[in-house]
């Protein structure tokens, strides 16, 4: 039903919200070691930016004239992207404790942020409740959400840079804040197509989707404790 989409849609906004924090809070830690002449820390909010404003260009010729909201296939695709961004980030984390020769640090990430990651993949299928993709979809999106963070194992571990790094981080805040603004869009005009109901419409501030948000933010809580204790 109209409301068990959109709690389910607002606790993909939620697990991005989180996602955003987490890389930002991230990004600034490993901005502060970047040689000073670069000044890591503004670049964060300057790329995260031009990312945002650009994947929103890109976004906005593919919604159409009327422009209607992404759903289904095309916005799993796209919070795929923005976690895969993030992901990315994360593999970096893991080959630079690698490169330290910090071994057990290394596993240890790799399992915390297994464990982090498979809530991630709730926010990828929400916009799917009301298709039928095939596997071949399931097995593209699993790809462009999770092998970032392989590639990012292989940099971190052989060319380690924090300015790259930060740069990186900041492109997946950026690309997760044009997911959310896509994902809040699809809730305000009603999850059920042009055919919506007037109350499955306009309902972006209501206490289902604060309660999603809220369910969203409190699972990533619960497994990034995982990762910090």
């Amino acid at each position: 039903g109209g409301a068990g989409m959109r709690f389910v849609l607002a606790l993909t906004i939620g697990l991005l919200v989180f996602l955003v924090v987490d890389t930002f809070e991230a990004a600034q830690q490993i901005a502060l070691t970047a040689p000073g002449a670069f000044n890591g820390p503004l670049l964060i909010p300057v790329v995260s930016l031009l990312a945002f404003l650009l994947l929103m260009t890109i976004s906005s010729r593919k919604s159409g004239p009327d422009g209607e909201a992404l759903r289904g296939l095309p916005l799993a695709y796209q919070i795929a992207f923005g976690i895969g961004l993030h992901n990315l980030g994360e593999g970096l984390a893991i080959g630079a404790a690698f490169a330290l020769g910090e071994v057990a640090l290394g596993v240890f990430l790799v399992i915390g942020f297994t464990l982090h990651n498979v809530t991630e993949g709730i926010g990828i299928a929400a916009p799917m409740l009301r298709d039928r993709p095939s596997l071949r979809h399931f097995g593209l999106l699993a790809l462009l959400a999770g092998a970032p963070a392989i590639l990012g194992v292989w940099i971190g571990g052989f060319i380690y840079s924090p300015l790259w790094t930060t740069i990186f981080l900041a492109l997946g805040i950026g690309a997760i804040i044009q997911v959310i603004v896509e994902v809040s869009r699809l809730i305000a005009r009603g999850t059920g197509g042009s055919g919506s109901s007037a109350r499955e419409r306009g309902s972006l501030y209501d206490w289902t989707t604060f309660g999603g948000v809220a369910a969203g933010l409190a699972i990533m809580y619960a497994t990034a404790l995982l990762i910090a204790a």
